[in-house]
């Protein structure tokens, strides 16, 4: 098995267009710091390459008119590149991606680093090499105050207050964003103060992240321009306009006090105390009465004890349902059971896949597994609606869909019937359904059989994941698992085929081969000859992409003008990098979602724009910044004159 690498080329939005002027002026826009990480990173080539696609992937997402915010990770050789970028809410669009393109120039200084972090009055900027998007307080107690003083009394008290106000409200508002302004009292001067904190934090990290700020900018005083920033955070205050009056947040309604709620909360505690005693007595007695009936269960996994068990359907009703289970009611077969279409008693039109029931030494982890399958709910798994035990049988109710298998649809019967806005959407569909398995369920799930039939498809022509008669939950303590090979020749990924090691990356790798099979329309153990040598479709993608040629996996059924060859190559290239090996190499499926989300805009609906595209190409210099530090992008560099 031979090692592959890639690396992405992702195209981006850039703007040649001068600003229109503006009543405020923008060409102040002020470096307030420049952090650098001190560290070298594993391999400038392919670090620089995946940082180039992150700081894309962020100005394509800003050149949506309603986004200030922007995350993006690229992982392709091993080289992981996380990024941020943040503007003020004040900024017009166009000011946003101005803003971007000038921090862009400003975080080349830190050279060839695992980091760097600039902020500007009107934007941040951050790439690392781990992921930060959750830190919040971590720069210190960094203020950067103005030159200039005011001796007017009245001043300090007016800007304190209006950062207190600034100080509760921001971490209540959805954005976490406020913008406010004060008149002093007996003066024509007026103050503007912004607060606003990276929307991945949580919100007591933010009202702890602004608190500190306010403080901060607090001691700047008397001076009439104050900044304090942290990696969660950024306040600003002046007595210049640097937003309209018309840009301002309506601050009331988070600023309602807690008293009356605090009221009724010892008012009900005290209430509440005197019916305490009697409560406990309750549950004496009800612990008394199940405390033998206890010691009879089958000790938890703790993964289990909350949930509701499957419903129990009675065989008769099965049977009924298919006739006696005949021949003409039967819609499918595999390894592991045959499938009936069946109509239950109500009308309820369900399919029931019987396979082999656990044997009784199993039998309290099977029924622990099925709690846990039942109460799966998602958008893009298939709902296990319940069970029945009968001899050596286990039969698994679950949902009915009509359309059947994705096996069906792209080299079945149904061949050629799906566009390419719907091969998307299962793609995807598919994606968000897997990372709702690994990473967004209470315990970690890995299917290891995903293959094309193990995907139906619903009346939406959205994607539902199959087949949970695979399932096994991940140990907590470890990283993967070895166990008896249960996938299917041509997805199972090398690492489980070779050495029985199972981990989500195992899923990963089946996936990229259905995305594989999606876009080609063939299947994946399909012969396909170079001369002498044979390839399965994997070879071959692997092979179209090493030749710069990947476009032309593209199924000839579809339209060529459904599509943009691009976005084919990109999802292509996507798809490559979760069948690497070793499995680290490989994305995580919620890394897949995101890139997934980040797709051009020609995949989501259409947004009319002025900007030619290029890349967002940063070269960066071998030199680093002034100062360094101990920790990822913590150097420092002062551009203001701080306090």
């Amino acid at each position: 098995m031979r090692k592959h690498t890639l690396i992405f080329t992702l195209m981006a939005l850039m703007t040649t267009e001068v600003l229109v002027s503006q009543s405020i002026n923008r060409n102040n826009n002020t470096l307030v710091r420049r952090y650098c990480s001190k560290y070298d990173v594993l391999n400038d080539e392919f670090f620089l390459r995946n940082l180039n696609s992150t700081l894309s992937s962020l100005r394509r997402q800003l050149t949506n008119t309603t986004a200030y915010h922007a995350v993006a990770r690229t992982l392709i050789n091993g080289e992981s590149v996380y990024g941020l970028a943040l503007c003020r809410e004040y900024l017009s669009n166009l000011e946003c991606l101005k803003c971007f393109d000038i921090a862009v120039k400003g975080v080349e200084v830190c050279g060839i680093k695992n980091g760097g972090h600039v902020i500007y009055d009107d934007c941040d900027l951050r790439y690392e090499s781990n992921n930060f998007y959750t830190e919040a307080n971590v720069r210190g107690n960094v203020g950067v105050c103005g030159n200039q003083t005011s001796s007017r009394p009245a001043f300090r008290e007016t800007v304190k207050k209006l950062l207190s106000d600034l100080r509760v409200a921001t971490p209540r508002t959805p954005e976490f964003y406020a913008a406010s302004t004060r008149r002093v009292t007996g003066s024509n001067v007026t103050i503007y103060a912004i607060s606003q904190c990276n929307i991945n934090i949580s919100q007591s990290d933010c009202a702890k992240c602004v608190s500190i700020r306010s403080t901060t900018l607090s001691e700047c005083l008397p001076s009439t321009t104050g900044r304090a920033i942290d990696a969660g955070c950024f306040m600003r205050y002046s007595n210049t306009a640097f937003f309209r009056d018309n840009q301002t947040t309506d601050l009331t309604p988070f600023l309602k006090d807690g008293n009356s709620s605090t009221k009724k909360a010892i008012i009900g505690g005290i209430l509440g105390g005197s019916g305490l005693l009697f409560i406990v007595l309750l549950y004496l007695l009800w612990k008394r009465s199940t405390k033998s009936r206890d010691r009879q269960h089958v000790k938890s996994t703790g993964a289990t004890e909350l949930l509701q068990g499957p419903t129990a359907y009675r065989y008769n009703d099965l049977v009924t349902a298919t006739n006696n289970f005949s021949q003409e009611y039967k819609i499918g077969e595999g390894d592991f059971g045959e499938v009936y279409k069946g109509t239950l008693k109500g009308g309820e039109v369900v399919a029931i896949k019987k396979t082999t029931s656990a044997s009784r030494g199993r039998k309290a982890y099977f029924n622990n597994e099925l709690k846990i399958i039942s109460n799966v709910h998602h958008r893009h798994l298939m709902r296990l609606l319940g069970y029945c035990n009968k001899g050596p049988h286990m039969f698994l109710v679950l949902e009915f869909l009509e359309n059947g298998s994705l096996d069906k649809f792209l080299y079945g019967a149904k061949r050629g019937s799906l566009s390419w806005k719907q091969r998307f959407e299962i793609i995807f569909g598919i994606a968000k359904g897997l990372a709702y398995l690994h990473e967004q369920y209470h315990v970690t799930i890995v299917h290891r059989d995903i293959k094309s039939s193990n995907i139906l498809i619903d009346n939406d022509f959205q994607p539902k994941i199959s087949d949970f008669g695979l399932v096994r939950l991940l140990p907590e303590d470890k990283t993967h698992i070895s166990s008896k090979v249960a996938g299917t020749f041509g997805f199972v990924a090398p690492e489980y085929a070779i050495h029985g090691q199972v981990s989500e990356k195992v899923d990963v790798y089946s996936f990229g081969v259905v995305v594989l099979e999606i876009i080609s329309g063939r299947r994946c153990t399909d012969c396909i000859e170079y001369g002498s040598v044979t390839h399965n479709l994997v070879d071959h993608a692997w092979n179209l992409y090493e030749n710069g040629i990947h476009a032309n996996l593209m199924d000839t059924t579809l339209d060529t003008s459904e599509y943009e060859q691009e976005d084919v190559k990109r999802i292509i290239e996507l798809s490559l990098t979760c069948t690497q090996s070793p499995p680290s190499t490989r994305p995580s499926m919620s890394e897949v979602v995101s890139l997934l989300s980040d797709r051009p805009t020609e995949l989501r609906s259409t947004m009319s724009s002025t900007f030619p595209k290029t890349h967002v190409h940063i070269k960066l210099e071998t030199s680093t910044s002034d100062s360094q530090s101990t920790s990822n992008a913590t150097a420092s560099n002062v551009e203001l004159s701080g306090r």
